[in-house]
């Protein structure tokens, strides 16, 4: 590595602000998987297809996840055992505004609990967006809130001190009979994002006067919901009780049992017990001790239940459904592969779920299997979880279709086919389509990317698969886990029930070697001759921002030919003086400057979109008229509706590392100002190095942090039953 000798150092120095953690915001392409808002929380960079005709993709997926937990729901009811279930406002109207406000637009995170800097954050919205299938018309489009509704809750808003701007996302969080429902409940306002309980407290005292009071069981039951959505921000599917009762005690809930048990009692939040591993095993006759088997007690939301009990009965049902007999000629294809793509060949043609872990690399060694399988008669897809991610693997693809550069006809048409993204593939825009019973129309599905599946969507894939389908999880387990709750590709391999696949492949020149070392917990300094990777040291954030923007401006197009639009600048958060806003700004302002003359916008702006919570797409910003801001994301042309604006769009130079894990560039600049240190974690920084292929600058004003973060700092834990789910219902293959 080396020092970056060509920039001078006479940028204007900015008082270091309090650095947003990536996970705080929760917003257009959500920092961590949040909602859409513009300087938002984040979500991984994901392709949006269609015309400027077409359906916005969020109201789209919205219809996908009705429909898919609606088959949730049937399968659920078919099974014997279903799951058990067990005045005035603190500060001014302008400041709780300001508050939901600050969270949509990224200016501040959602709620704290239960999250460390780093985990990725999503807003608590009644549904996550996924698109349905088959495609909607414009008549499926979820409609505005009626004016006449809006006009009742602004109403019940104006008497509780709220203001009434907040009345369209009232009237649409809480739907139907919103303004009965917050006049009966005045703490249902905090399913609002970025309500805060002390500003639904004092909505609550100004609404009820004399009535309201810390242990009204409805207050309890709403910080109860709230708590478990703010955990599922942090990623956690579902918490222990202990945890859940601490923190409704520290919101002076006198009597956080009941809480939890209001909750439980109104189909709020479920109760689960999963028996925890004991040193000593109990003797079948000993009742006593069986009795007595330590359980772990959790509660959690009904939809991350749903769902995580779904995938476990998908993924069993996959390994149970393969065919006994199988006449594919699996031994020749595996012959004609070598090193690790043999190997991987062998284990798909024995089991039905393989689990295959590598860094960018080791992608070819899934685009062989996807040949193989398809030279042999099979109908074999790959999903990304990014456009770019599809693109790449498309390459691959060609690649190993025509190793010796001479390609059948219609070859890249078939691999364009085979390649597509994991939300394409579940609207039924991209692949294979679904049969009659609402299946895949395919016979294996390599999943790429698996460290980016939250649990929702892997319940969607897994239910998806038709009967004697293989399925292949292949990624980097080094990377950051998904936007949403759960970990499920660390979960399944940490079970160790399915084959494990290790690539032996390692990442090229001296960022693979870099980063590779990373991955391990060494930082190393590696020998970069062509200034591969080059450090440039700062003393505070405005000379950060100011390094960054001659980085991409000029330093790097010259010294390497990368144009700016190809180089991606990385920051752990989006608050602060070198946050993702600061950054933007300093980089609009020198790269497309401008009035901002649509809604902060000027055609040419680079901006990150988020269609749906959890997800955000690059594009460039074409024009604005009446219909919206028109976009151009992944190829594809988009229309933004005016008021999903300021939700969904932000501008894009810069993005956190949850926004760009599914993105490679040929040049990187990551900015590690001084009052980020405490965000940084080894997957963080082993995400953000690793999105460079070409050139790799590291704005470094962290000292010795970089370095112990590296060394030091695992990926925060996240609460998930998916184990003991596996566990229950996937039996453990039998040794040798």
């Amino acid at each position: 590595m080396s020092t970056e000798p060509e920039t001078t150092q006479d940028g204007e120095p900015g008082a270091p602000g309090t650095e947003t953690p990536e996970g705080g915001d929760t917003g257009a392409g959500t920092d961590d998987g949040s909602t859409a808002t513009p300087e938002g929380a984040e979500g991984t960079v994901e392709g949006a297809e269609g015309t400027v005709k077409q359906l916005s993709e969020a109201a789209a997926e919205l219809a996908a996840q009705r429909l898919e937990r609606e088959r949730i729901a049937r399968r659920k009811a078919e099974k014997q055992g279903p799951v058990a279930a067990g005045g005035k406002l603190s500060g001014t109207a302008a400041d709780l505004l300001a508050a939901v406000r600050a969270v949509e637009s990224g200016e501040k995170p959602a709620a704290t609990a239960f999250r460390a800097p780093e985990p990725a954050s999503r807003a608590a919205v009644p549904e996550p967006a996924r698109r349905p299938e088959p495609a909607p018309t414009p008549a499926d489009r979820p409609s505005a809130p009626a004016p006449e509704a809006v006009e009742t809750v602004s109403a019940v808003l104006a008497e509780g001190g709220a203001p009434d701007a907040l009345a369209p996302q009232v009237a649409e969080t809480l739907g139907e009979g919103a303004d009965g429902r917050l006049r009966e409940d005045p703490w249902q306002l905090l399913r609002v994002p970025g309500v805060r309980p002390e500003q639904a407290d004092g909505f609550a005292r100004a609404l009820l006067g004399a009535e309201c009071g810390p242990d009204d069981e409805r207050r309890g039951r709403a910080l109860t919901v709230w708590l478990l959505e703010q955990a599922a921000i942090a990623g956690h599917t579902a918490l222990d009780a202990p945890a859940l009762t601490a923190a409704l005690a520290q919101h002076s809930v006198p009597d956080p049992d009941a809480a939890v048990q209001s909750a439980l009692a109104e189909g709020e939040a479920l109760v689960f017990q999963d028996a925890l591993e004991s040193a000593a095993p109990a003797q079948e006759d000993d009742e006593e001790t069986e009795e007595e088997r330590p359980v772990r007690v959790l509660v959690g939301l009904e939809r991350y239940a749903l769902a995580e009990e779904s995938l476990a009965d998908g993924l069993a049902r996959v390994v149970n459904s393969l065919p006994k007999e199988d006449a594919t000629d699996w031994p020749s294809a595996a012959a004609s592969a070598s090193g690790s793509s043999a190997e991987l060949i062998r284990a798909v043609a024995g089991h039905g779920i393989v689990l295959h872990t590598g860094g960018e690399a080791s992608r070819a060694e899934a685009a062989a299997l996807v040949v193989a399988a398809g030279r042999l008669g099979l109908r074999a897809y790959a999903a990304a979880h990014t456009p770019d991610g599809r693109r790449r693997f498309a390459a691959l693809l060609e690649e190993a279709e025509s190793p010796g550069g001479e390609r059948r006809e219609g070859a890249a048409a078939d691999e364009d086919r085979a390649a597509v993204t994991v939300a394409g593939l579940l609207a039924g825009a991209e692949g294979p389509g679904r049969d009659a019973e609402g299946t895949f129309s395919l016979d294996l599905l390599v999943v790429l990317d698996a460290p980016q599946l939250d649990i929702e969507t892997a319940a969607m894939l897994a239910e998806s698969l038709p009967d004697g389908a293989r399925l292949v999880l292949s990624g980097d387990p080094g990377v950051l886990w998904s936007a949403g709750p759960g970990r499920v590709f660390a979960d399944l391999l940490a079970a160790r029930v399915w084959p494990q696949v290790a690539s032996r492949t390692p990442d090229p020149g001296p960022i693979g070697e870099l980063v590779s070392g990373i991955g391990i917990g060494e930082l190393n300094q590696v020998d970069a001759p062509g200034k591969e990777v080059v450090i440039v040291p700062v003393r505070d954030a405005g000379e950060a921002v100011h390094r960054t923007v001659q980085l991409v401006a000029d330093s790097v197009p010259r010294a390497f030919g990368i144009p700016a639009e190809q180089t991606q600048v990385i920051t752990p958060g989006h608050g602060g003086a070198a946050g993702t806003r600061a950054l933007n700004s300093a980089l609009k302002e020198r790269l497309n400057p401008g009035p901002g003359r649509f809604g902060g916008f000027d055609p040419g702006d680079r901006i990150a979109y988020s269609p749906a919570p959890g997800r955000t797409v690059p594009g460039l910003v074409v024009k604005a008229d009446a219909d919206g801001l028109h976009l151009e994301c992944a190829g594809a042309p988009v229309v933004v509706p005016k008021e999903r604006v300021e939700r969904s769009v932000r501008l894009g130079w810069a993005l956190t590392a949850h926004q760009a894990v599914g993105l490679r560039l040929p040049a990187a600049v990551v900015v590690l100002p001084g009052d980020a240190a405490q965000a940084l974690t080894r997957p963080w920084i082993y995400t953000a190095f690793g999105r460079a292929e070409r050139h790799l600058s590291v704005v470094h004003g962290v000292d010795q942090a970089l370095a112990r973060a590296v060394a030091e700092v695992p990926q925060k834990p996240r609460t998930t039953r998916l184990p003991a789910l596996l566990k229950a219902q996937v039996p453990v293959p039998a040794a040798g």
